[in-house]
């Protein structure tokens, strides 16, 4: 009982390196379902378009399990706090989400990783938009 505070501030320490962990485990669990027949409800009410949905939904959630190392910490906590907010959380906005956060995405040849999207071309791919108009500068 001589070292109850150093025992109590290692337990303390140790919460405190479990609570964030749900983050580093992986994607939280969304239920598509839901989300999926609040769209069709609130549109037009087919199956098609709930089916078309829980078809999205699903390749997203794939993705993200599949690329959830990929992304920052803290870009997985801003896109995990947006559900916070309420409605219904999707798949799809987290995968955008998350790219945008962290700065990763598709390449224009399919390859992840998201460098090239913006970068300055070449200055021999650059254009003179007057050329490009057909107008003279006054």
């Amino acid at each position: 009982m001589t070292n109850l505070p150093c025992l109590l501030a290692g337990f303390a320490a140790l919460a405190l390196m479990v609570a964030p962990a749900g983050a580093a485990d992986g994607p939280p669990s969304l239920d598509i379902d839901k989300t999926c027949r609040s769209a069709a409800s609130a549109g037009v009410n087919n199956n098609a378009s709930q089916d078309g949905c829980l078809r999205s939904e699903r390749s997203a959630r794939d993705e993200v399990k599949r690329r959830w190392g990929e992304f920052t910490p803290a870009a997985k906590r801003q896109c995990e706090k947006q559900f916070d907010a309420g409605g219904f959380p999707s798949y799809v906005e987290m995968v955008t989400c998350l790219e945008l956060a962290s700065g990763t995405g598709l390449k224009s040849d399919g390859q992840q990783g998201g460098g090239s999207v913006t970068k300055e071309p070449h200055p021999g791919q650059r254009t003179d938009p007057i050329d490009v108009l057909g107008k003279t500068a006054e």
